[in-house]
């Protein structure tokens, strides 16, 4: 399975913004230079995160991006599920049906196997994708200093 690059760059400002401090909030355009990733991308995974209620966006002085605390006790399954939205990991109805569809039995085999790999990312949340060595890591690409420790 494959995730969508839209998926990918919001697991990924989602941590970026877990080890971001309250005095120093980063903008949606700090947020996208530091994960390497198109401002106009990283805004409209903002603006998702924002209405899933995992993200707060402040304007103006003393604004920025901050995780809310549902963000960061998110889990890495409900959020991929949700960013992904429903769908096969195959696609056996579409301009051109599958001919076999009528009495497949691939069809359930790779649907169970797309909600274990759903299952085994259940249990992981936002913070426990920034514990060591991550965190630190991000906290260092983030100020442009070395990590250390």
């Amino acid at each position: 399975m494959r995730l969508t690059r839209f998926t990918d760059v919001a697991l990924r400002v989602l941590m970026r913004l877990a080890v971001v401090t309250d005095e120093d909030p980063p903008t949606t355009r700090e947020v996208a230079a530091t994960m390497q990733v198109p401002y106009t991308h990283a805004a409209k995974v903002v603006a998702r995160l924002q209405h899933l209620g995992l993200v707060e966006a402040r304007r103006g002085r003393g604004g920025g991006l901050t995780l809310t605390g549902t963000g960061r006790s998110a889990s890495i399954g409900g959020l991929v599920r949700e960013l992904e939205g429903p769908g096969d990991v195959v696609e056996c109805e579409g301009s051109t049906p599958c001919p076999l569809r009528s009495a497949c039995r691939l069809r359930g085999a790779l649907h169970r196997a797309q909600e274990a790999f759903y299952a085994s990312l259940d249990p992981i949340t936002v913070a426990d994708l920034v514990a060591s060595p991550t965190g630190p890591l991000l906290i260092g690409i983030s100020s442009g200093r070395p990590a250390t420790g």
